[in-house]
């Protein structure tokens, strides 16, 4: 994990008219991690039913499944204090609160991962206020601080940061990241918590009230984008979708095909765009149907098989938005490891209101999230 961390402390944050850019590096998800070390069936065997609802209404408690995570890959780095302590995080729309680990935390997970010292920051503050998200295996509790959080080019001071003192279970010490920022809308924040884009928003440091997304099918030149839409990571027209509540980036789905023919999402459906989720969740009997339609088969714990030989002949899967047609052909919603091995990137979750659109549909399609408009965008990645 430090390589990587040094991999990304070097690289050079590009800048350009107002753009801001920050890298966003693919290394090994949680997922791989446990299978390496052998403990990855133990942990479907108690988790698998632990995807669902992604925060709960309590206003000190934001909640997060911890199995969202399991799959994510792309990681940006940040700095917190003066001076600069570094931290890799995920950028994840499907929440609100930034967090990392603090010197305070004696959890398995925070030995191995960087930890916050507010005794080695002069900008620090104690706002003496607590922060506990729950988690399928315990919670993360901490404090909230204020301090000077760097994102590629904006400094943004007296930012609100979660620090952690318990972290959950074994999964987050097998984590490449160190920490969460949220870039949800603050409805979602714990109280006393401002998310991190809102402030850089209020203090007019991001060029427009917007941030764009671009995740690499290859691992290589994924790409966060602070207050400006790159037009060179896409082609064709960018398509504007309302979004229907302002707490995630939550809009309508009108419809999901294949073949012509409606396999799920019959009369529409809620979906989120979501870059803190690797897979396509949705309800279990309409992700059978896609599953069904696609030819996977079931295999444990609720994950569902590919004949890898058979792609060149699979369908593609086809999502209706705001009246547009949004292909996934079955090199977007397959997985492939190490050992040949192909899995469905459809996820069936019962206990979730809405679809989550994860990683396997931002691939495909470079995302645009507007706050000023509250709007989604969305374009062929290239």
């Amino acid at each position: 994990m430090r390589s990587l961390v040094v991999l990304l402390a070097v690289l050079a944050l590009s800048q350009g008219s107002g753009v801001t850019r920050v890298p966003l590096h693919k290394g090994k998800s949680i997922r791989k991690a446990l299978k390496e070390h052998g403990l990855l069936e133990d942990f479907l065997r108690t988790h698998h039913h632990a995807v669902g609802g992604k925060y709960s209404k309590s206003r000190k408690v934001a909640s997060e499944p911890l199995l969202n995570y399991l799959d994510c890959q792309y990681f940006g780095k940040i700095y917190i204090g003066t001076p600069p302590q570094a931290f890799t995080v995920v950028f994840d729309t499907g929440s609100s609160d930034l967090w990392v680990p603090s010197v305070y935390c004696k959890s398995e997970a925070c030995q191995n991962h960087h930890r916050f010292d507010p005794s080695k920051s002069s900008t620090f503050r104690d706002l003496d206020e607590p922060l506990s998200i729950q988690y399928g295996t315990g919670s993360m509790e901490g404090v909230l601080g204020s301090d000077t959080v760097t994102v590629s080019s904006i400094r943004d001071p007296q930012q609100t940061v979660g620090l952690s003192t318990q972290e959950p279970g074994s999964v987050f010490t097998h984590s490449q990241f160190d920490g969460i920022l949220g870039l949800a809308y603050p409805s979602l924040a714990s109280e006393h918590s401002v998310p991190v884009f809102d402030s850089m928003m209020s203090k007019h440091l991001v060029a427009q009230d917007l941030f764009s997304v671009y995740m690499s099918r290859n691992g290589q030149g994924s790409m966060l984008t602070l207050g400006a839409i790159d037009h060179s990571y896409y082609t064709g027209p960018l398509h504007w979708v309302p979004v229907t509540v302002q707490e995630y980036w939550q809009f309508t789905v009108d419809s999901v095909t294949v073949d012509g023919v409606v396999v799920a999402c019959d009369g529409g459906c809620q979906a989120i765009l979501d870059t803190g989720t690797s897979m396509l969740v949705g309800p279990s009997s309409d992700i059978l149907n896609i599953q069904n339609a696609i030819g996977a088969t079931q295999s444990r714990f609720g994950m569902f098989d590919i004949n890898c030989g058979s792609l060149s002949s699979m369908p593609t899967v086809v999502f209706e938005i705001n009246g547009r047609k949004y292909p996934l052909p079955p090199s977007a919603y397959t997985s492939q490891d190490d050992d040949d091995f192909c899995t469905s990137g459809f996820q069936g979750d019962d206990s979730s209101e809405q679809w989550i659109l994860g990683d396997v549909f931002i691939r495909e399609y470079y995302s645009v999230f507007d706050r000023a408009s509250n709007r989604v965008g969305l374009a062929k990645a290239i």
